[in-house]
């Protein structure tokens, strides 16, 4: 059996890798290739390096002032090659971007059946997230393997009328490499070397934050296209009177590189003492910010699933989710964009400890971290290993 994985993407990569790690080990019947669009180019590299993908074809297709229609011709070009080279039995695809889509379609145009990861997530809101909630949907029509990261996914492809025996739900990839990376980032070598690297590359003096009672560290991540205008300037106005009023805040914000996020973030923020901007981080310092962070203000779907893994309260800057189960459960709270609400929905973590307590230790809705074995479990033929 040859499996083609196709990928353009940093979050793709990240809940693909365990994926194609789980294939490395496997046996001389499932041969695994790699296709990446790079769609994302410098994020994208960061993440094969840290888990050691090395890709087969590369269409790099990444170019400046590219818009949804560059991505999709391009992908969709240089997927047709590529499968109509290989001719792979299944063509494997994640979550939402517009490589996942163009490789779902090229995929379908050439009959090669397709498994979707983290199939069925939806706002039905089809400008919320844009474009993603409608390439989501798409793929789920066009798919053959229904990789569910939760019951409320299946359920929502059961509605949508996905034949029953073609769901399986296995839990959120995600989950997986945030435990690999924590796992690898072991005790005090691990944390001097991230103290070193913070400050000598963005001068930000880390182990002020590790004490929760007199320091806390706030980390924000933001770059949705619904965002871009008056919802960024509202967000950045928030933090800076949250900076102001109050010392026991450090904040720390990897800026996107977008120019729309950019401008207001940099014209609003850039004079606070006690906020940090500096540029995309790579995957692993990420994930130790997050670890160290107190609570995560964030407009990002994989920051829903992993933060609240690491005990992390989470404020969502949007208006809709396409992951509930965060809500439900008690790890995540939308705020949208409205400067007054993320404000009072900060100051209530900060100053509230049951509530704090309360966010923190819910249960996580996303999985163990079984969900790739679990995934090659079933594509292998052993279809009665998902979560019941």
């Amino acid at each position: 059996m040859k499996i083609l994985t196709i990928f353009g993407t940093r979050p793709e990569a990240i809940k693909i890798a365990p994926v194609l790690m789980e294939l490395r080990k496997g046996s001389n019947a499932v041969i695994s290739k790699v296709c990446v669009t790079a769609q994302h180019r410098e994020m994208l590299d960061q993440v094969l390096k840290v888990f050691d993908i090395k890709p087969d074809y590369d269409l790099n297709i990444m170019f400046k002032g590219q818009d949804l229609f560059d991505v999709s011709i391009n992908s969709l070009a240089g997927l047709r090659d590529v499968l109509k080279k290989e001719r792979p039995d299944m063509v494997l695809v994640q979550g939402d971007t517009t490589t996942a889509f163009m490789g779902g379609l090229a995929a379908y145009y050439l009959k090669i059946p397709i498994g979707h990861i983290e199939a069925g997530l939806r706002t039905y809101d089809k400008y919320s997230p844009y474009p993603e909630e409608k390439n989501r949907h798409i793929l789920g029509v066009l798919a053959d393997y229904h990789f569910a990261p939760t019951s409320w996914a299946r359920s929502n492809l059961l509605k949508e009328g996905i034949p029953e025996d073609k769901i399986w739900v296995t839990g959120n990839t995600v989950i997986d490499a945030l435990q690999y990376i924590v796992n690898r980032q072991t005790e005090m070598k691990s944390k001097q070397f991230w103290n070193r690297y913070f400050e000598e590359k963005w001068g930000v003096n880390l182990p002020a934050t590790y004490d929760g009672n007199n320091s806390k560290l706030i980390l924000v991540t933001g770059h949705r296209r619904e965002n871009f205008g008056e919802g960024f300037e509202n967000i950045c106005l928030a933090l800076k009177e949250i900076a102001e009023k109050r010392d026991d805040v450090v904040i720390i914000y990897p800026v996107h590189l977008n120019p729309n996020v950019q401008k207001p973030v940099k014209s609003i923020l850039n004079e606070q003492r006690n906020v940090y901007l500096i540029d995309p981080l790579e995957y692993e310092p990420f994930i130790f910010l997050m670890n160290l962070s107190y609570l995560i203000l964030t407009d990002s779907g994989g920051v829903q699933e992993e933060a609240p893994s690491l005990g992390k309260p989470v404020l969502v800057m949007r208006n809709t989710t396409e992951r509930p189960e965060g809500i439900e459960a008690g790890t995540v709270k939308l705020v949208g964009t409205d400067k007054d609400n993320i404000i009072k929905s900060i100051m209530e973590l900060l100053d509230n400890s049951e509530y704090y307590e309360s966010m923190s230790k819910a249960v996580t809705p996303y999985g163990d971290g079984s969900a790739a074995s679990r995934i090659i479990d079933i594509l292998k033929g052993h279809k009665d290993c998902a979560i019941q």
